[in-house]
């Protein structure tokens, strides 16, 4: 049987002040060389404490506390920046986090059209101390960092297809480009059903091309190949962005596009979707966090 928090439960309605710089609900907005300022005004929530003591959050405050997108379905909810980080689903205590299947303390539930997480499944899922001020309702996170995250990258070229990547530069630049206009969407199916892409979906589909079977998130891609620098940098390089002030440590990518010369990088965010932007100048010249060539 669903638990639901309806019996015996109080409302504890709080005005947060946001402690991370936030950008929810304007990155639809997005342009190629711009980001618009966040939006640091107190965000209006209501706290859940149900008969037993238990504190229960809305899941689009917690996304809203990171700065990330929030999907959700009559089946799951999706949070990330460019593509998806975490996943939960109401009533299962199943959920993913970044990329990973984990366990849930407890199984999210969802009443009056909001998902509701308790603070030590939020804890699980972002995989950092979740904390709610008592005093100013203030939603606050240690530090994350994501298992994993200190793998060492793929050096190897064991997965090469019949055309490779390193031998089609030029071919690979004129497939990506074919893509230029279409929609994105966070947390978008596969291109042959959804006809739309989020970042690591459309640098994924890309590389698959060519022979090369990247893993679903920028984050998981970012280990991917050989590191190299600026100057380095060649075509169909892929360059790797940080998501500053989401996680307090601003080496996990959030974002991920592919070089394609002349110091131009094509990705998709926001609006009109796949997109050539200047890799030298504006918003996205000052988080580049690394670059990568698989091989």
């Amino acid at each position: 049987m669903r638990k639901s928090l309806k019996f015996g439960m109080f409302l504890v309605c709080m005005t947060l002040p946001i402690l991370l710089t936030t950008a929810c609900g304007q990155q639809d907005r997005l342009r190629s060389n711009s980001v618009p300022p966040a939006d640091n005004s107190p965000v209006k929530t209501e706290a859940v404490t149900d008969a037993g003591g238990t504190t229960w959050v809305p899941l689009t405050q917690v996304a809203h506390s990171l700065g990330l997108r929030v999907q959700e379905t009559e089946d799951r909810a999706n949070l990330g920046f460019s593509d998806v980080m975490f996943t939960v689903q109401p009533s299962q205590r199943h959920a993913v986090s970044f990329g990973r299947p984990i366990s849930l303390p407890q199984a999210p539930v969802r009443e009056n059209g909001q998902v509701y997480m308790t603070m030590d499944s939020v804890s699980a899922l972002i995989q950092s101390k979740a904390r709610l001020d008592s005093r100013t309702g203030a939603l606050a996170f240690d530090r994350i960092t994501p298992a994993g995250s200190n793998v060492p990258p793929q050096t190897g070229t064991s997965r090469y297809g019949i055309l490779g990547v390193a031998e089609n530069r030029d071919e690979m630049v004129a497939y990506a480009k074919q893509y230029l206009g279409v929609p994105y969407e966070f947390g978008a199916p596969p291109y042959e059903q959804s006809k739309t892409f989020d970042c690591s979906s459309y640098t994924r589909h890309v590389f698959k091309k060519f022979g090369q079977d990247l893993p679903r998130l920028a984050r998981d891609q970012a280990k991917e190949g050989v590191s190299v620098s600026r100057s380095e940098l060649q075509v169909g390089d892929l360059i790797f962005f940080t998501v500053p002030g989401r996680f307090k440590s601003d080496n996990i990518a959030g974002h991920v596009g592919i070089y394609i010369g002349d110091g131009k990088f094509i990705h998709t965010w926001g609006s009109p979707g796949v997109q050539i932007s200047p890799l030298d100048s504006g918003y996205w010249s000052d988080v580049i966090i690394s670059m990568r060539r698989v091989r």
